[in-house]
């Protein structure tokens, strides 16, 4: 169990996706670049590709995007941030804005 303080510290914004690509030679990742309404979008890699066989039909989704993740570092590229998403043993789904909100919008 956390406290509330320690779920505050999350910091997690819609993001809409604006390119979505294969990472080359990694057979589980996909390389995002994700607008959260900062002056430049961010590189999220995300370990989602066998999910996505198309990933250019990710582009325009407004999902959330957990920002205040510490940098990592995956096959060279920097990924700044999570994506957002749920699953269980049949099934894998992004979270998605249903309503359309700016990039950078909180979720609270």
């Amino acid at each position: 169990m956390i406290n509330y303080e320690d779920f505050a510290k999350l910091d997690i914004r819609v993001g809409k996706i604006i390119s979505a690509e294969i990472m080359p030679d990694a057979d589980r990742l996909l390389k995002l670049s994700v607008d959260i309404g900062e002056d430049e979008p961010r590189t999220i890699v995300s370990g989602i590709r066998e999910y996505f066989p198309e990933p250019e039909k990710l582009v325009g989704k407004n999902i959330p995007i957990l920002t205040n993740l510490e940098p990592r570092t995956l096959r060279g590229v920097e990924s700044q941030g999570m994506i957002l998403a749920a699953s269980d043993d049949d099934a894998f789904s992004l979270l998605e804005a249903t309503t359309p909100l700016s990039p950078g919008a909180g979720i609270k």
